[in-house]
């Protein structure tokens, strides 16, 4: 894996938007209804959102990849969906620029241990899938938390 653009990230540059993903940031993990062999597809995503869309393309720029959403509230998204993406840039931006609130780097932490397993396959599985379901339900624990659909919607659909 070729990490070399990440050198060219200016260093205060890097600490900031580390900084204010600490704050404003996301790591999800959503699942959709699909015909695969688990009957589920996972899906994996990093966003940031708020209505200054100044920091969100500086994400966008020093990430290299991502797309911007405007809600009709007002309020952008910069949001990572791409599995690529996620695995080549997001986490070794942050596994570089750390997170310093013990909350977020508990959370970073079961987001890549669900993208290992996505990376190796094991998802496709019946033991990598539910493996994950477990870790997503440690993601993002406490208030505000809204699941589409949870462990046992899922467990009971199989």
């Amino acid at each position: 894996m070729n990490e070399a653009w990440l050198k060219n990230v200016p260093l205060n540059v890097g600490w900031y938007l580390s900084g204010f993903a600490d704050g404003e940031g996301s790591f999800n993990v959503s699942l959709r209804a699909k015909d695969y062999s688990v009957g589920w597809q996972i899906c994996p995503s990093f966003n940031v959102s708020q209505r200054d869309i100044t920091i969100l393309f500086l994400y966008k720029r020093w990430l290299g990849c991502g797309t911007l959403r405007k809600r009709r509230d007002g309020v952008v998204y910069y949001e990572v969906m791409n599995i690529k993406s996620l695995a080549e840039r997001v986490i070794p931006f942050f596994e570089k620029f750390k997170f310093y609130s013990f909350s977020k780097k508990t959370n970073f932490r079961i987001f890549k241990k669900i993208m290992e397993i996505m990376s190796e396959g094991k998802h496709l599985q019946k033991e990598g899938f539910e493996e994950i379901l477990k870790l997503r339900e440690q993601l993002n624990q406490g208030r505000g938390r809204k699941r589409k659909y949870n462990i046992n919607d899922v467990l009971k659909s199989k």
